[in-house]
């Protein structure tokens, strides 16, 4: 990763916590903390809570940052290294889609209702999978990222397969879930992204286990 996109991805680690200054005398003291899934508050609290979720945003996308930019010191499968740069791309999109969140929570408490609609929010996380889906083709066996259960981590030929089938699931699912959580009704919409998540999720450890079972059954 080169050294301006470095910093590129500190500055926006950090963006939200700035904004959080800038607005902060404006806010007024009690402000919406959650809201329910047709974007009306639900829950209020003091305006303070804000700095506990700007420092747990914070944290988190630090060390996810650090974690997977790093990777390739900490794990001893022989391919961390020379798959660095796709972990390097992966970390840029993970930390983008958490500062994204970050700025979305700090806009919805000081308009004072939710910023986007359920149907956005749900559909930039599709594309997040999506994103995340064109990826896995090409990661090698890791203790860190990918689909990593039992049955991939032992063999590389399982994984490989595994990875291939749930990149094309990710990236198809998550563009379809995009575009149907986008226009349809936010009940409906949240029905088809938490089906679609759980299906995102079984298929590739079954068929996973499949591959294990009947390798097995080979020898």
């Amino acid at each position: 990763m080169n050294k301006l996109l470095k910093r590129t991805l500190w500055l926006l680690l950090f963006a939200p916590v700035a904004y959080l200054i800038v607005v902060w005398k404006k806010l007024p003291d009690t402000v919406p903390m959650h809201f329910d899934h047709h974007g009306n508050p639900d829950r209020y609290g003091n305006k303070a809570e804000l700095w506990a979720t700007a420092a747990i945003m914070t944290i988190a996308g630090i060390g996810t940052y650090l974690l997977i930019t790093n990777i390739h010191r900490i794990d001893p499968k022989r391919y961390a290294r020379e798959m660095q740069d796709k972990y390097d791309k992966i970390a840029a999109t993970v930390v983008i889609f958490l500062s994204a969140i970050h700025f979305f929570i700090i806009l919805s408490a000081e308009k004072g209702h939710i910023v986007f609609g359920s149907g956005l929010i749900l559909a930039a996380v599709s594309v997040l999978l999506a994103v995340l889906g064109n990826y896995m083709y090409n990661i090698k066996p890791n203790y860190f990222v990918g689909i990593r259960i039992p049955w991939t981590l032992e063999n590389e030929d399982n994984w490989k397969k595994t990875h291939n089938l749930a990149g094309r699931l990710w990236f198809t699912g998550g563009i379809l879930m995009a575009i149907l959580t986008a226009l349809l009704p936010s009940t409906a919409g949240v029905i088809v992204f938490f089906t679609g998540i759980v299906i995102l999720t079984i298929i590739p450890v079954v068929y996973s286990y499949r591959i294990f079972v009947r390798s097995k059954n080979n020898k």
